[in-house]
């Protein structure tokens, strides 16, 4: 007799969403600190998209077609305004106008909204995203090779599957030392956003805090 598989088995391990939205609160949170000559449009714009679609993805954490396409809208859109941000901080380096205390403080924020914002995605794509990796027994499928997962490292490897704050972690490494360090980086699209994360992460580290420290 076959066993019976029904929803709540499928999702019984899905993780839980909190440690994900803390963070793209996070993100609409300290956009507030941006000087008004680098963010775009009013002031509680992405703020309030943030709270309108982060609420709604919450509930239907355990629905995933809705969640998906919550949660890629929000990723998308933060990402956007994180880009255009960073654009209009590079325009902004020649004009004199914009104190160079509001460049370094903008500098920080973009530099912590890039972590937060690829973390996110890497979260959201990697092996399905939380449903999906919710569904398997280990992350062998994954576009990361995470430590656990190699042999020798201890414990049940096929059962280890990796948290909101193992992508954090990844994404930290990623803008500060411009590599993945201890974790292997397996898929094409992975790589590819890795690197935009690093040139980004090298933009406001190399380019405009360098700048603004020159022209204290």
């Amino acid at each position: 007799m076959e066993p019976r598989h029904n929803k709540e088995d499928e999702a019984g391990d899905l993780e839980p969403m909190w440690p994900a939205a803390m963070a793209t609160l996070a993100i609409g949170c300290i956009y507030l600190a941006m000087p008004p000559a680098i963010l775009l449009g009013p002031r509680w714009l992405l703020p309030s998209l943030v709270a309108v679609l982060l609420l709604p993805a919450i509930v239907l954490h355990h629905h995933p077609l809705m969640h998906r396409v919550l949660g890629y809208s929000l990723a998308g859109i933060v990402t956007f305004f994180m880009a255009a941000s960073v654009v209009r901080l590079i325009l902004a380096l020649p004009d004199r106008t914009v104190l160079p205390s509001s460049l370094l403080r903008s500098g920080a924020v973009l530099w912590m909204t890039n972590v937060l914002v690829f973390a996110s995605w890497y979260w959201r794509l990697d092996a399905g995203g939380p449903h999906g990796r919710a569904k398997r027994k280990g992350h062998s499928t994954g576009a990361f090779l995470f430590p656990q997962m190699t042999a020798g490292s201890g414990g049940d490897d096929r059962a280890w599957t990796p948290r909101f704050v193992d992508y954090l972690f990844l994404a930290f490494n990623t803008s500060t030392a411009f590599s993945p360090t201890d974790t292997a980086v397996l898929l094409r699209w992975a790589k590819v956003l890795m690197m935009v994360q690093s040139l980004i992460s090298l933009m406001v580290i190399g380019i405009l805090i360098g700048r603004a420290v020159n022209i204290l």
